[in-house]
Formats: C-alpha cells, sequence, structure tokens
C-alpha cells in the first residue's frame, strides 16, 4: 500500500533588509525605503495595508535613533511577508534600555509606541543576550481572506 504523497500549498516569502545610518535622516530613508518596497510587493503607497506598515517602521526607526543610538553602530530594518503578514523588525545597539508601552494620561514620551500597538496585531522586544543589540518587532497584517487589509 503507498499513501498518496500531500501536496502544500506554496509559500511565498518576501524578504527585505537594510542597514541605516543612525540619524534622523537615516529613519526619514527607512521609512521611504520600506513604503518603496511595499509598493513593488503589490501595496500601493496609499493604500492601508502599505501605510499601515510604513507608520510601525517609522516609529520604531525614530525610537532606535532617539533611545537606541550607540556611538558608531546603525539600526536595521527587515521585513518579512509571510501568509498576509508582514514582521518588521528593528534592531538597535541599545541592549538596555526595552520600550515599554506609557501609562494612559502620561506624557508625551511613548505615544509612538502607542500608535505601533493599535495598527500591529501583536509587537514585542527580543533582547539578544550576549550580542550588541536587541530587536523591536510589530507583526501587521496586510491581507485578510484574500483582500488587501483596511487600516485598523
Amino acid at each position: 500500500m503507498h499513501a498518496e504523497p500531500r501536496l502544500h500549498e506554496p509559500v511565498t516569502v518576501r524578504t527585505f533588509t537594510q542597514l541605516f545610518s543612525c540619524t534622523p535622516r537615516g529613519a526619514r530613508l527607512a521609512r521611504r525605503l520600506v513604503a518603496h518596497r511595499m509598493d513593488v510587493w503589490g501595496f500601493p503607497y496609499d493604500g492601508d495595508a502599505g501605510e499601515n506598515v510604513e507608520l510601525v517602521v517609522a516609529e520604531l526607526a525614530a525610537n532606535a535613533v532617539r533611545h537606541g543610538r550607540v556611538p558608531g553602530r546603525d539600526f536595521r530594518v527587515r521585513l518579512v511577508l509571510r501568509d498576509g503578514v508582514v514582521r518588521v523588525e528593528v534592531a538597535d545597539g541599545r541592549t538596555e534600555r526595552l520600550p515599554v508601552l506609557p501609562e494612559r494620561g502620561g506624557g508625551e514620551a511613548g505615544h509612538g509606541l502607542l500608535l505601533v500597538s493599535a495598527v500591529a496585531e501583536r509587537w514585542g522586544v527580543e533582547p539578544r543576550p550576549g550580542c550588541a543589540y536587541k530587536v523591536v518587532w510589530a507583526e501587521v497584517r496586510v491581507w485578510r481572506s484574500g483582500v488587501p487589509a483596511t487600516r485598523a
């Protein structure tokens, strides 16, 4: 008796990775290149999915520059598109400072992470023990049942 082989649906995984200078100019460039990459992947500049990913990158890159800067180290942006979700990862050199959501009604600091948590399905921080960086990540759904996702 021979079992019929099971066919698996093909899985398309798209990735984008780039290092940027840990400056405000580097953060702006990260946002613009990610917007372009999303457009190349079929998510137009003015579409909700592309804008949501761009917003997350803008906030995490700004945090990397503002709070994660270590002289002589760049920050890295990585996108992974798989199964209708874009995972955004921003790695910076400040390993001892982990981001947290601000308390409601608190000061102005941390409001970027409130935006990230509103747009992303989930987000978190991966400290890398023994490494010279940490990764702040967020997952943004860009497809729901075969159609582009709308703004959260």
